[in-house]
């Protein structure tokens, strides 16, 4: 058994033949959660969170992160409505604000995403209560409905924690004074999460609230193998398709706009041009690797994530970025 508190994370990998019997291994273990990525357009997380319910019984469930902008907060709360039939009292939201250039790719204009997000599940969690809801906020409104929820299934509230996926000091800090905590992201440094969860403490503070109450929990990018070299050129191509196209993470981090720019100029954004990652991974050296992630053996893995923790995280989550060693990524972190 886990022995303290531990998740896993899967993204857009492995296979469903090694990523169902891993969930349902992480379960058996007593991990506290399983998260699901929805990253570029890989993986829907939602069904892939419906496929794990039906395959585990104790372990809480949630996506790291669906987006605010495509899934309006009626189709949202119906939707964890439903997961919540599926594995009942076992679900949560993970929520972000979508990044670019992808969001407006699909002809989404975001606008203040402090805002939005806020409004967002202000009226999800107000659909939850059954209750008719009429919202009209600045940039999400809803009129006169309530869910129906499935035939013959009994009219009561449904609980479901909300982790915003924050990243910016505005974001994480205003998220303290609402949510049931901050999902604290991947491919970060573990003194970026120092200063996160400094900034979280103070939005719970100056909203009143009680730090303490809030969970945040950190996802780590894990690439393990027993050749650590092996398991570093995965994380490395992993660091770098993320820093070349979402510089945010890498500016939250300390990363200059100089040596982004050029991560993204050799890569080619999104979708990176043909041979691009290949260059750009090259401009990546070791220290910045391990700053960002816990690649390396099972022990190396360990160690490296550990120091999230120590800077202040709830627990860890590893993000399998090796498919071929996904249980051993479970049995390993099983020992945190």
């Amino acid at each position: 058994m886990a022995r303290g508190r531990v998740g896993i994370c899967f993204p857009d990998r492995p296979n469903f033949d090694v990523l169902l019997p891993a969930a349902k291994r992480a379960d058996d273990l007593g991990f506290e959660s399983i998260v699901v990525f929805e990253t570029r357009l890989a993986r829907d997380a939602i069904s892939v969170l419906g496929a794990i319910a039906s395959h585990t019984k104790n372990v809480k469930i949630g996506p790291g992160v669906v987006n605010s902008w495509t899934r309006g907060p009626a189709l949202m709360a119906l939707t964890f409505a439903t997961l919540d039939e599926m594995a009942p009292g076992r679900t949560f939201l993970g929520i972000g604000a979508y990044w670019e250039p992808l969001a407006s790719k699909q002809g989404l204009n975001r606008r203040k995403p402090v805002e939005q997000i806020r409004e967002y599940v202000e009226v999800f969690r107000e659909l939850l209560t059954l209750e008719r809801v009429t919202f009209d906020g600045e940039l999400v409104q809803v009129s006169d409905i309530s869910l129906d929820l499935a035939d013959g299934r009994p009219r009561v509230p449904i609980k479901c924690p909300v982790l915003i996926g924050a990243t910016g000091p505005l974001m994480t800090e205003s998220a303290a004074a609402y949510a049931d905590g901050i999902l604290l992201n991947f491919l970060i440094s573990p003194e970026y999460t120092k200063k996160a969860v400094e900034r979280i403490e103070e939005g719970a503070r100056q909203a009143g609230r009680d730090p303490s109450e809030l969970d945040n929990p950190q996802i780590i990018a894990t690439a393990m193998d027993k050749d650590g070299d092996k398991a570093r050129d995965v994380a490395r191509r992993m660091l770098t398709m993320y820093l070349g196209q979402q510089p945010h993470i890498g500016k939250a981090s300390g990363l200059s706009d100089d040596f982004l720019d050029q991560l993204h100029d050799t890569m080619g954004g999104w979708p990176p041009k043909e041979g691009g990652v290949a260059k750009a991974m090259q401009l990546i050296d070791d220290p910045t690797l391990t700053d960002f992630v816990a690649a390396g053996t099972p022990d190396e893995c360990l160690a490296l994530a550990r120091r999230y923790v120590d800077a202040g995280a709830a627990y860890p989550i590893p993000v399998v970025l090796t498919p071929d060693t996904t249980m051993d990524i479970v049995e390993a972190f099983a020992d945190f």
